[in-house]
């Protein structure tokens, strides 16, 4: 597979351009709130990281936490060429390069369930920092991703029955998928596209098609494994997969951002609260109206007071470390600093 070119111009443009203006109306309400609180968050990403990069904790030596962290300081707008972060992204750049295996497998540490969801985070993150290293380091960046999207490419092709068809799962040998792993392996493939990576067509719409294949047309939501075992933190999930692969505004898109509407507010506190509230947010925010408006006066009101005094927001699934970077990416959607949850301008505000 053919990955950047030396040149990178593609990328380049992405990397250097001004990102977008931060959306006006509700962040309006909370910016002066919510700045204080991301970078008190970053801090402790800093501060908490580990020589090689890795993280303490849960899963903080698997590859997704320190690629999420990693989204985490570029979501603010930090870079691994200059500014107070610089050595903390490059730290988690070597490290999930390092861990890349023979097959193409970003891997080690405590995964889980498997190593499939480190991978993808890992090939999304390292997807969306592309262009804006040094040279060293793009060079190893332009040898390893194309490795790891090629492994996400077999992985989905697996002989699967047909109501796994275009998914994926814990392992890359996978025969069956869940739309949860699949949504990280789908943005990957979808921000490497973007970059001028060569992704297949095919290979989007299967996840696509796999996606719409647990959704449920009557009550509007996403299931983990089929249309019927529906959890508040899926629809996010699936909504945003659909928004950011060109189904914005269908009906299936109105209906699941209708579900969340009238839903959202039972997800503090529950099972995955993290994952959902940032699935969420980034999803409501691709809707944008009343949409963002509302969920956004909601997550701030909700969660910044739950921040802790050493700048961390704690997870019980999975750590301080994760509910940090998890938080930040949430609260730090206005923004639009990361190429991939860029959003249509056509979108309505109100």
């Amino acid at each position: 597979m053919k990955m950047f070119s030396s040149l990178l111009i593609g990328i380049l443009l992405v990397a250097i351009a001004p990102a977008q203006e931060i959306a006006p109306t509700v962040f309006a309400k909370w910016k002066d709130r919510v700045d204080p609180s991301v970078d008190r968050g970053l801090k402790y990403l800093s501060r908490s990281q580990l020589d090689d990069g890795s993280y303490p904790g849960s899963y903080g030596n698997s590859c997704g936490i320190p690629a999420l962290a990693g989204m985490a300081f570029l979501s603010r707008g930090h870079l691994p060429t200059e500014g107070p972060y610089a050595d903390s992204l490059n730290k988690i750049i070597d490290f999930l390069i390092g861990r890349q295996n023979r097959e193409g497998l970003y891997t080690g540490g405590q995964y889980g369930s498997g190593p499939m969801y480190g991978h993808n985070i890992a090939t999304l993150f390292l997807s969306e920092v592309s262009g804006m290293v040094d040279p060293d380091r793009q060079k190893k960046i332009n040898e390893s991703l194309p490795r790891a999207l090629a492994l996400i490419l077999r992985a989905q092709g697996v002989n699967k029955s047909s109501r796994h068809q275009g998914g994926w799962r814990y392992h890359p040998n996978s025969r069956d998928s869940d739309t949860s792993c699949s949504g990280w392996a789908l943005m990957a493939l979808r921000s490497a596209k973007l970059n001028g990576a060569d992704v297949p067509d095919k290979a989007i719409a299967d996840a696509v098609a796999y996606l719409y294949g647990n959704f449920s047309e009557k009550n509007g939501h996403f299931g983990y494994s089929s249309p019927h075992n529906s959890k508040n933190s899926l629809t996010g999930m699936g909504l945003l997969c659909l928004e950011l692969c060109g189904e914005h505004g269908k009906p299936s898109t109105i209906k699941a951002a209708d579900y969340i509407l009238e839903s959202f507010r039972g997800l503090e506190g529950a099972q995955f609260e993290f994952y959902g509230n940032y699935y969420n947010a980034q999803a409501m925010f691709q809707i944008g109206g009343k949409y963002w408006e509302t969920y956004a006066d909601w997550m701030y009101e909700t969660y910044l007071k739950k921040q802790k005094e050493d700048g961390s927001w704690y997870s019980r699934e999975a750590g301080q470390v994760y509910g940090t970077a998890m938080m930040t990416l949430a609260f730090t959607v206005p923004y639009r600093q990361l190429p991939i949850y860029q959003r249509d301008e056509t979108v309505d505000e109100e």
